[in-house]
């Protein structure tokens, strides 16, 4: 029972006939011919019939319903291509997943990258002010972007499910990670430089720079409007350019994971990708001096707009540094850092 060439792009699609291209339709007994309009699987969770394919998230919420909400939470009734279920389901799932990428790789890069020895330095806050201020604002941030999870379910991006859906094949789909990079590191740069205008950076952005000395709790911490609108570019992407979902998946991961990672205070850069690559040291002072280093991944948008700074870590003058020289010569003034935040 072949399912390429199905004229939709989500199996959630409420519509009451759907155009399948399989030779058996959905359901053997109903004997589809290619191109005949049969109406959606309605079977029960179990049931085994071929679907049709889902958007990203919604390979998520498939097996959610399948393996919980539909025989264990939901009443029996609510159809699961309902919009208020979706919707509902997506905001719990979506939230589920913030919360467990930040708490467990933040927890992990706190306790075997971290180096707590940064705890000492003057400028550094509690851990605890970092994680209570993520909690805070992630439910808020992923309020629209449920909405953009939602407009996927229902078919509205151009993420596709075979690797033969790809105009490239394999070498398309390595080529729209890439661009997905390059992509989204030059949105966020615009973006977060954007938001240190004077117009937006008090209300917004001041809060994620309260923390000059970060760990990696602070990479999730944020204003609810800052969090979203710097995530914005990773949602935009799949509405404009063909991209496979679990490469969307992949990407989706990796990105929360590199945010995290470049808060973690280890600046170990191979050095031939100290000036190509944004890493922790090139981050820390961003936060320590304001207005330099807004890249998320590479320094190039950096050096197009005139921002980039090398890391005063590889020059001898970073926050270990400036520990060091505590140690040895007694108090000083603090990294010489920059606060223009008010």
């Amino acid at each position: 029972m072949g399912i390429q060439g199905a004229s939709l792009g989500s199996w959630r699609d409420p519509a009451p006939w759907l155009t399948w291209g399989g030779p058996g339709g959905i359901h053997g007994d109903l004997g589809g011919p290619l191109g005949v309009q049969v109406p959606p699987c309605r079977c029960p969770p179990a049931c085994p019939h071929p679907r049709p394919p889902a958007a990203t998230m919604d390979l998520v919420l498939e097996a959610a319903d399948r393996h919980l909400l539909t025989p264990y939470v939901y009443p029996a009734g609510w159809p699961e291509e309902e919009p208020c279920r979706q919707l509902l389901s997506l905001f719990v799932i979506t939230n589920l997943g913030a919360l467990t990428l930040y708490l467990l790789f933040g927890t992990l890069s706190y306790y075997f990258i971290f180096d707590h020895e940064l705890q000492k330095h003057p400028m550094f806050l509690e851990v605890r002010r970092e994680i209570a201020y993520a909690l805070r604002s992630l439910p808020w941030i992923s309020v629209p972007t449920v909405a953009l999870f939602f407009a996927e379910v229902r078919g509205y991006s151009k993420l596709y499910d075979n690797i033969e859906d790809s105009p490239y094949g394999w070498s398309g789909v390595f080529l729209s990670m890439l661009s997905f990079l390059f992509f989204t590191d030059m949105g966020i740069y615009w973006i977060h430089r954007g938001l240190h205008h004077k117009l937006f950076y008090k209300r917004f952005h001041k809060p994620h720079h309260l923390w000059k000395i970060a760990t990696p709790f602070a990479s999730h911490a944020f204003h609810p409007v800052d969090g979203f609108m710097q995530s914005l570019p990773y949602h935009v992407y799949p509405f404009l350019f063909p991209l496979h979902k679990i490469t969307y998946l992949g990407l989706y991961i990796f990105v929360n994971v590199w945010t995290i990672s470049i808060h973690d205070g280890d600046y170990r850069v191979p050095r031939l990708l100290r000036h190509v690559i944004n890493g922790s040291a090139h981050h820390t002072d961003h936060h320590l001096y304001f207005d330099y280093n807004y890249g998320q991944y590479f320094t190039l948008w950096d050096k197009i707009g005139g921002s980039y700074k090398s890391p005063t870590s590889f020059e001898g003058k970073g926050p270990h540094d400036y520990l060091r020289r505590l140690r040895e010569k007694g108090p000083e003034q603090p990294n010489g850092a920059v606060d223009k935040t008010d």
